[in-house]
């Protein structure tokens, strides 16, 4: 078959998964699986082969990550549960100060929170965002409604255990340990620089309180009703989007269940009069799993082989010791309810993250096996900077169009996942420029959008300036950081 074809029906395939998503608000499950079918069936691959490499994808993905992603989100519905988030940022105000609390919470946001599902963590920290915000100086709720879009997308796509991150890890086959450590160096100087090109941009008159700011009364609401989520037992449903999508959720994916469910013993108001663990010893276990990842891809670069510190490091084993330590704590100083509680909340929220992970692994295991990484190595020839800046191009354009982070980043990552063999470039660049394009232009088929519009007193034209903005300066930011990785990674 020539190459002229499979290209083409490549750029068929991923144009007809944005159609079926945007235009007819079909499932981006059903509708990536029918793009991958699509495409085994022109490149040749046969009934046999087409449907072997969307099953096998699927089933090879989840086998990679399908345990980190469940034993991340357990980890995080446990964090939810004690409150590590109202204390963190508490402790980051007494630490950082007024002046550092945008940058401290971008950076907090970004990496050490990462494991908490993104609607629960900006549903628990915008309100308390809000109400530090008169505290930091001028321009303050537009400075931390930035810093909290910045932290939450950057986190999603670059830093382990996020979501996203371990996704593309797992499509494109690069070690947990050596994501973990390069999106780390991404992540930082990314979010640090975005949010203080934005500070003085709010600074320097680019923000009108009058019209990017809603009326009082509809604030005050907006804030009444955050807080109140906090401690219901209803539970929270925060999905104020215009057609019911849930976070980093695509046109046509449905309202996912509300994750930020709490339950009785779990919020502040049930808590009180308990013993706290120290907010360092709370943390503790997902630290140290954290750091078992990165020592082990330390210890593997040099050369250093333990029985001992190889199992340990393995991520899974990793990630399970942080997730048993944080149950411990949580169940010896809480109660087993809210261990239980929590467990609960982890299941709802990993199920769909799952499916959607698993069906992005089957379409780029479809092309890979219909050859477009010969075809795309020759035409990369022996340039890094040029496949890296495609993959960014094409994973922001389709989240353009789709709206949701995750899935373009994964399909980015897949088109040009088969060009890392063949001009010899690190797939962990690949996964890192997917995730720095999937970041541009996050706007209104967003919940995070909404969420961050409603939720801190914005008007819509207010969070297309700290959210749509801010977070494309981070894109932008980001790749301009990992290209000089390609010299040395």
């Amino acid at each position: 078959m020539s190459e002229t074809v499979i290209v083409v029906n490549t750029a068929v395939a991923v144009l007809a998964i944005v159609v079926l998503i945007v235009r007819f608000r079909l499932n981006p499950v059903i509708s990536l699986v029918i793009g991958a079918v699509y495409l085994g069936l022109t490149a040749g691959l046969g009934v046999e082969g087409t449907v072997g490499a969307v099953t096998g994808g699927f089933g090879d993905i989840l086998a990679d990550v399908g345990l980190l992603i469940a034993f991340g989100v357990l980890t995080g519905a446990m964090l939810h549960r004690a409150g590590a988030i109202e204390r963190l940022v508490s402790a980051l105000l007494r630490v950082c100060g007024p002046r550092g609390m945008p940058y401290a919470t971008a950076v907090t946001v970004s990496t050490a929170l990462q494991s908490i599902f993104v609607d629960v963590l900006l549903v628990i920290s915008a309100p308390l965002a809000r109400r530090i915000a008169p505290r930091i100086g001028d321009r303050g709720l537009p400075r931390m409604a930035t810093a909290l879009a910045i932290g939450l997308e950057c986190g999603i796509v670059f830093m382990v255990p996020g979501v996203g991150a371990v996704a593309l890890a797992g499509v494109l086959g690069v070690p947990l340990g050596q994501m973990l450590i390069l999106g780390l160096v991404v992540v930082v100087p990314t979010v640090v620089i975005a949010t203080g090109i934005m500070t003085v941009l709010l600074r320097r008159g680019w923000w009108d309180p009058a019209r990017d700011e809603q009326e009082p009364a509809l604030a005050a609401d907006s804030a009444d009703s955050a807080d109140s989520a906090e401690t219901t037992d209803t539970g929270v449903d925060p999905g104020p989007g215009p057609d019911g999508r849930g976070t980093d959720h695509p046109r046509g994916a449905g309202r996912q269940a509300a994750p930020a469910r709490t339950a009785t013993g779990a919020g502040p108001a049930a808590r009180a009069g308990r013993r706290e663990l120290p907010l360092l010893a709370l943390f503790g276990p997902l630290l140290a799993g954290l750091l078992l990842i990165a020592a082990g891809a330390v210890l593997d670069a040099a050369g250093v082989t333990h029985p001992v510190l190889a199992l340990l490091a393995e991520p899974v084993i990793a990630l399970l010791i942080a997730l048993v330590g944080t149950t411990a704590l949580v169940g010896a100083v809480y109660g087993r309810d809210m261990v239980e509680s929590a467990v609960g909340d982890g299941f709802r929220e990993s199920g769909q993250i799952l499916i959607l992970t698993g069906v992005g692994g089957s379409l780029a295991t479809t092309i890979s096996e219909a050859g477009l990484g010969e075809i795309l190595g020759r035409f990369f020839s022996a340039s890094t900077a040029a496949p890296l800046l495609m993959v960014w191009l094409i994973a922001a354009v389709l989240h353009v169009a789709i709206g949701s982070v995750t899935i373009s980043a994964i399909t980015a990552a897949g088109v040009l996942a088969p060009v890392a063999p063949v001009i010899g470039l690190a797939p962990v660049l690949i996964a890192l420029a997917a995730g720095a394009g999937a970041l541009f232009a996050v706007h209104v088929t967003s919940n995070t959008f909404w969420l961050l519009q409603s939720l801190l007193g914005q008007s819509v034209r207010g969070t297309l300036k700290t959210c749509s903005v801010g977070v494309s300066i981070a894109s932008v930011v980001a790749i301009l950081v990992i290209l000089p990785l390609s010299v040395v990674v």
